[in-house]
């Protein structure tokens, strides 16, 4: 799976400043670079912060993983992360399996575990706080349990995607205008 993504904008909605961008026609790609990289930081912020709810992940774990960039073509938004592993959802041992939250929504994973030992004085195993599952019928092996959560599959749907789009098109034609002006000097 690829965890490149790009979105384009189609800017031809921006016509109300097409006159002043003729008027700088020599420097208006300046002005269409600040805005866009201004918007994109923005969109970037926005984008992270729809994740939280529509993933179940800590804000720490996508500020990480969400990185956001001016290119010489305009703005990329990057994502890493593969099936995530449980142990970012908030993973909690009970006596029926390990409860863990991806999408926002808790459930138990039946025959998983974090910890060793008999119950009720279980210790807490040097892995990592890592969720695994046994393989075979005996003690060994064990294999670490994923989520089936990809970032960039969830980043251009739902919420984050919403909010994407909601903040370049409120944000981007003021941003373009402000940019102008400046250069203009008015």
């Amino acid at each position: 799976m690829s965890n490149n993504l790009e979105i384009k904008y189609d800017l031809s909605g921006l016509k109300a400043i097409s006159a002043r961008m003729r008027a700088a026609s020599h420097q208006s790609p300046v002005a269409v670079r600040l805005a866009v990289k201004h918007t994109g930081g923005k969109a970037t912020v926005a984008v992270r912060k729809a994740l939280v709810g529509q993933t179940g992940l800590k804000r720490k774990v996508l500020d990480r993983a969400v990185k956001g960039r001016s290119v010489a073509a305009g703005y990329e938004i990057k994502s890493r992360g593969g099936n995530i592993s449980l142990k970012h959802f908030g993973a909690r041992e009970t006596r029926n399996g390990v409860s863990a939250a991806p999408w926002g929504s808790r459930r138990i994973y039946p025959g998983t575990f974090i910890k060793g030992g008999k119950f009720p004085s279980r210790v807490t195993l040097k892995m990592n706080g890592q969720v695994f599952e046994r393989t075979g019928g005996r003690r060994f092996p064990i294999r670490k349990v994923k989520s089936g959560l990809f970032i960039p599959v969830e980043m251009v749907k739902g919420q984050s995607e919403a909010a994407f789009f909601a903040v370049v098109e409120r944000d981007l034609p003021a941003r373009l205008e402000h940019e102008l002006a400046r250069i203009l000097g008015g």
